[in-house]
């Protein structure tokens, strides 16, 4: 028997700010101002892997226009 491990598709707020090592407040915040983008589903955000990628990229992106 084979078993299938299911990938999740959506990330809360809470498991992006420890991915990111932020606090679940500044998280929000990024959130909230459109920093990292999100859905809301119910009375819950939710956010896609790639969209936390988007972010760091940008972030790093900007970081290396300032140093250069």
């Amino acid at each position: 028997m084979t078993s299938m491990t299911i990938q999740r598709k959506w990330h809360t707020t809470a498991e992006v700010a420890e991915m990111l090592g932020f606090g679940l407040s500044k998280t929000k915040a990024l959130v909230l101002a459109g920093e990292i983008r999100s859905v809301k589903v119910g009375r819950n955000r939710r956010i896609l892997p790639a969209w936390v990628d988007e972010y760091v990229n940008r972030c790093v992106g900007d970081a290396e226009r300032w140093s250069a």
